[in-house]
């Protein structure tokens, strides 16, 4: 396991697939010593550290319905955003389903959680010793922060947005904080590809002030799948070990339907205790 580490992807409510691969990681003892994750993989990367078991399934499952984790009122009405983002990081994890912030601290694993710099577009990375200093559900708030549906999140005087816009799937910083052995979670089917984004003058009315923001989300799409194609050849060469939904993804970045989700759960379980062994096998040799 030395030199190992788990790279997880977001992609919103497609997350709930990689809660289901982490809880069968937790079943089986089955820790890397380097984690890193945006948005809604940051999030799960989170209880997966907290060793609470079940707790991303309760949250996305059982909460996702309510009014207010996604709220179109608060959206088109009051203007908080889509996503309630109190509720979610705050009311959720200190009262509802409580995250275990002593457990979580005493974890030995590194935890590198990425945001995105919206003046300059660029990625930023916290990771244990950031959040000494700052509140670790900020963070995570401030990874989650999707452009358009979610208000941008201010850290140490950065205005900060959706980690998986500059670095969605952060596996060449993994690399460079010397990860030999990368355990890639993907939230999208085989040969999946992004397409270039239209209407791109939205982002430069939304938000005239960065323009960092607006060159990043014009660029991610290439960005996306040109990760997409190095995971591959990575994978092809035995350097990277990926697991990612194989059966037809029905699930949208925004989902309340808490039977869709289900089955992603259970498919993210699945694929997980299909390949354990192969996995086992491949980070020791």
């Amino acid at each position: 396991m030395e030199n190992s580490g788990l790279i997880l992807e977001g992609g919103g409510m497609r997350g709930v697939y990689t809660a289901g691969v982490l809880d069968v990681f937790m079943e089986n003892d089955l820790y890397f010593p380097y984690v890193i994750g945006a948005s809604a993989g940051a999030c799960n990367a989170a209880s997966y550290l907290s060793r609470q078991h079940g707790r991303n399934r309760t949250v996305n499952l059982e909460y996702s319905s309510h009014p207010e984790y996604i709220s179109y009122k608060n959206w088109l009405i009051k203007k908080k955003g889509l996503f309630g983002m109190d509720f979610i990081f705050n009311e959720l994890p200190n009262r509802l389903v409580p995250f275990d912030y002593e457990a979580f601290k005493k974890s030995q694993e590194k935890f590198v959680v990425v945001v995105t710099d919206c003046r300059t577009g660029e990625p930023v990375y916290f990771n244990r010793e950031d959040f000494s200093k700052i509140d670790l559900s900020m963070v995570l708030r401030a990874s989650s922060s999707i452009p358009f549906i979610a208000p941008v999140v201010e850290l140490e005087g950065k205005h900060m947005m959706d980690g998986g816009i500059a670095d969605p799937i952060p596996v060449r910083r993994a690399v460079e904080d010397g990860v030999k052995k990368g355990v890639v979670v993907l939230t999208q089917n085989p040969g999946y590809r992004k397409k270039k984004p239209r209407m791109t003058w939205v982002t430069r009315r939304f938000y005239p002030e960065y323009t960092g923001l607006d060159k990043s989300l014009r660029d991610r799409y290439a960005k996306y799948n040109a990760t997409l194609d190095y995971i591959e050849e990575e994978e092809k060469k035995g350097n990277l070990f990926v697991l990612r939904p194989l059966e037809k993804m029905t699930v949208k970045r925004i989902e309340r339907d808490p039977k869709k989700l289900s089955v992603l759960y259970e498919q993210g379980r699945k694929d997980a205790l299909d390949q354990l062994d192969a996995l086992r096998n491949w980070l020791t040799n």
